[in-house]
């Protein structure tokens, strides 16, 4: 290392303002603070002083993804042997493991390349530091997609996330919505058959692969909001809770086992980057939710167990890593419970009154990114006139 250090301040002279490669400091800066911790300080004011700066927080929150993104790789090529009937390869781990690796592989190099592009052409252009936001972005958008979505559509969807998700609105620390959901409300909205249904979720299914007789590549929650719609009683497609939890079904490709991501949320909550009171609040405003319409029970749909839907889909998976998003989320620590409870709430809402679209934890998320500005708002009033009570009576 301290011969790379050497090499770089050997260099750093050319690309300082007025030398050869002037025109690409903020490019040079971005790495050279990728590789070593920076050695300014801040000159006045008072400061919290460490060695983390928002780099090493954004590779700690990719290093909690990499559970969920093993895993997927895995469970993609698993999902793919049993369509096909290759008991043999289903049953081979590291063979499931790399056959996922090569489908998943190239949808996170497109999604790193086409963001970065973007966010090194912007702070170059404005001659500003490259943000460093999308180095967990960046992973966020392939595990959110289905493995069979066409290269060109995740390229065109993160530049849509990157530039009217983030530059327009003044780069990282400046979004109001998530840029990986909006990633995938983008396609969901844009091009709807490459985003759901049965097909998108298992390699080669949408390119006509022959699968075996009897199965689906539907996900539980597909089944469960068709049978709904059919007044039929709910079909799980053949799983239980236990392979909810595990991951062992199609879906997304990072959002399928709640281990997984359950792991991920204790390193976040370990190391503190994340809120356990978003985390925990959502969980609970999903639960609540799915209790109230266990009382109602007006469909097969009300009648599952309330924790069902803790499992199923993007739930955690979102709840984790989507709503903790500490620039989108809110800030005051009432709001964090009150902004973590209606995401829950609202997805499970989503999922039971409309079946036609199953999923609803995207919807919860960017309505409720809308939100956090104003539940901040009213939690900080309520505390000046709080005080000013309490001072009125002292008087």
């Amino acid at each position: 290392m301290k011969g790379l250090r050497n090499y770089i301040d050997k260099i750093k002279p050319n690309f300082e303002k007025g030398g050869k490669f002037g025109a690409l400091h903020s490019t040079f800066e971005a790495f050279e603070t990728f590789l070593f911790v920076p050695n300014t300080v801040t000159k006045k004011g008072a400061h919290i002083r460490d060695c983390n700066d928002m780099k090493r927080v954004m590779i700690i929150v990719v290093l909690a993804l990499i559970p969920a993104l093993l895993f997927g790789m895995y469970n993609v090529g698993l999902q793919h042997f049993r369509a096909v009937g290759d008991t043999v390869a289903a049953g081979a781990i590291m063979q499931c493991f790399w056959f996922g690796f090569l489908k998943v592989l190239p949808i996170i190099v497109v999604s790193y390349v086409v963001g970065l592009a973007i966010e090194f052409a912007f702070a170059q252009s404005r001659g500003h530091e490259v943000n460093e936001g999308f180095l967990v972005s960046g992973m966020l958008i392939p595990l959110v997609m289905p493995v069979d979505v066409p290269l060109w559509m995740v390229a065109v969807a993160t530049a849509f996330a990157v530039i009217i998700g983030k530059e327009v609105f003044g780069g990282t620390g400046m979004n109001v919505f998530n840029p990986a959901l909006l990633a995938r409300a983008f396609i969901f909205f844009a091009y709807t058959p490459y985003i759901s249904g049965e097909k998108v979720w298992i390699a080669g299914l949408s390119k006509g692969v022959g699968i075996v007789d009897g199965f689906s590549g539907a996900t539980p929650l597909t089944n469960a909001s068709e049978s709904v719609i059919t007044g039929e009683a709910i079909n799980w497609g053949g799983t239980s809770p236990i392979d909810w939890f595990l991951g062992f079904i199609p879906g997304s490709i990072g959002e399928t086992s709640t281990l997984a991501i359950l792991i991920g949320a204790a390193i976040l909550l370990y190391t503190g980057v994340a809120s356990w009171r978003i985390m925990v609040s959502v969980f609970a405003g999903g639960y609540l939710m799915g209790l109230l319409f266990n009382l109602i029970g007006a469909n097969a749909y009300m009648e599952i167990p309330a924790y069902y839907h803790l499992l199923l889909g993007g739930f955690a998976f979102g709840a984790v890593f989507m709503a903790t998003d500490p620039v989108t989320s809110a800030q005051t620590n009432k709001g964090k419970v009150i902004y973590g409870l209606m995401i829950g709430a609202i997805a499970v809402l989503i999922r039971v009154v409309n079946p036609g679209y199953p999923e609803g934890m995207m919807l919860s998320i960017l309505f409720m990114n809308a939100l956090a500005p104003l539940i901040d708002h009213y939690v900080v009033q309520a505390n000046i006139r709080r005080r000013n009570k309490r001072l009125s009576v002292a008087k």
